[in-house]
């Protein structure tokens, strides 16, 4: 890994961080809750990128946009909600049973 490809991956690192603050309260704290269970045991690690962690964000905006809470985009039981993420994941970003 390149100085380059380090400073590429901090500089999306940070845009990431700055979607996540400008979420509502509640939103942000599930977010971070999701984020360390699949650091701790999911498919995610922090030199692969935020493409999974991106696909939430992008779920959760749309479910502020709307409106919605934060239990009714993820369903109220939220570590079920990451196992089918895991489940679901293909590479591709955000997929799993709740329409994600």
């Amino acid at each position: 890994m390149s100085i380059r490809d380090i400073i590429e991956g901090k500089k999306k690192w940070r845009a990431h961080v700055a979607r996540v603050k400008a979420l509502p309260k509640d939103y942000q704290i599930v977010y971070k809750d999701i984020q360390k269970y699949l650091f701790k045991i999911g498919p995610v690690e922090l030199t692969e990128g935020t493409g999974l962690l991106s696909g939430i964000v992008d779920l959760f905006e749309e479910g502020a946009a709307s409106g919605k809470g934060v239990l009714e985009v993820t369903g109220s039981d939220v570590a079920a909600f990451c196992d089918d993420l895991i489940k679901g994941v293909s590479g591709e970003g955000v997929s799993g049973g709740r329409g994600c």
